[in-house]
């Protein structure tokens, strides 16, 4: 462990948070303003207005442009990655030469080659470093189910029922993104709540709705398989117009339990029942968001790594890889992975 991160574990944790865009800055503002033991050190982003107005509104905080630079202030004792995916290999190695604990938002690196680069670099470091932002399994319906299956209350888990549904697109979205940018999420929780990997996806096209912009085929059907011999359904429908909907339905030998069909308060007036559908994924995840970073600054403090790690990143992008081939072609496509490393066993 690195001295700066040991010195780290004994007081209030220097974070560097690196990209400030929507995700970046909703750290920022956790960090600063919700969670203990941890304080905003340095913000990075190559637009340098940016980071200095933000660093401006926070005491004893360092705008840089250049993450190596930020990770070299000796404020920072940790690094929380929310840059782009295409930018996160050259700074989760950057991180490694100074041996600091990092929470890197997903995806771990955007293909399969690159997270298997990063998961090598940090088996040479002999420990882990790394906790993958897959924020679901902070979800407190989510580690319900998880409970519920892990415990075996149902019996022998079958198969599993996901939605997931956004009220609609930003400009550029594109199928890739269909699977590299939201079904991700059903990966990582596939494999998580079944403690299995995916082995082979197919993906279905339904008759696409007319809101969704020219190209995008919209709603579509993502089927995975198991190598416990299970079957996994997501329906992925991200121009529903109606707001922000996530649920998965565990189907077992003895039982059924889903979540995601009731959140917040559900009411009864004059002439109508019902509750609210959030507008989007940081409204429904917000608590899932605060419990994830806290966990993570707990266990850093303490001198620990928990949570997803980098075998779960290159997992989900080796899935991701297989699903966008899948949805090219329209047939089974395998997920080709390495054999898993003893230190993530």
């Amino acid at each position: 462990m690195s001295e700066r991160s040991g010195a780290g574990s004994r007081g209030t944790l220097g974070v560097a948070v690196i990209g400030t865009g929507r995700m970046g800055a909703d750290h920022v503002r956790r960090i600063d303003e919700v969670i203990s033991g941890a304080r905003v050190a340095a913000v990075v982003d190559i637009d340098a207005a940016r980071v200095k107005r933000l660093a401006d509104g926070i005491e004893g905080c360092t705008p840089y442009t250049d993450p190596a630079a930020a990770m070299d202030d000796p404020a920072v004792d940790a690094v929380l990655i929310a840059s782009p995916g295409p930018a996160h290999e050259a700074a989760l190695l950057e991180a490694f030469a100074r041996d600091l604990p990092v929470l890197c938002e997903k995806p771990l690196t955007p293909d399969a080659a690159s997270a298997l680069r990063v998961l090598e670099a940090e088996q040479a470091l002999g420990h882990r470093r790394v906790q993958v932002g897959f924020m679901r399994r902070y979800d407190a319906d989510y580690r319900s189910l998880k409970s519920l299956l892990s415990q075996g209350t149902y019996g022998r888990p079958l198969m599993l029922h996901n939605r997931h549904r956004n009220a609609d697109t930003p400009p550029g979205f594109t199928n890739a993104m269909m699977i590299n940018d939201s079904v991700v999420h059903e990966i990582d929780v596939t494999r998580w709540l079944l403690d299995d990997e995916i082995t082979a996806v197919r993906v279905l096209r339904p008759a696409p709705t007319g809101n969704a912009p020219e190209g995008l085929s919209d709603p579509q059907l993502v089927l995975f398989e198991t190598a416990g011999g299970q079957v996994v359904d997501t329906e992925i429908f991200v121009n529903c117009g109606f707001g922000y909907q996530v649920s998965c339905e565990a189907v077992c030998e003895g039982g059924t339990a889903r979540i995601g069909d009731d959140r917040g308060v559900f009411s009864n007036t004059a002439g109508r029942w019902g509750g609210a559908i959030p507008p989007g994924f940081v409204e429904r995840f917000e608590d899932a968001y605060d419990r994830q970073v806290q966990l993570w600054v707990n266990a850093t403090r303490r001198g620990e790594v928990e949570g997803p790690s980098c075998w779960d990143g290159y997992a989900a992008a080796a899935v991701c890889e297989a699903g966008v081939r899948a949805q090219a072609t329209g047939e089974r496509v395998t997920v080709e992975l390495v054999e898993r490393p003893a230190m993530y066993r």
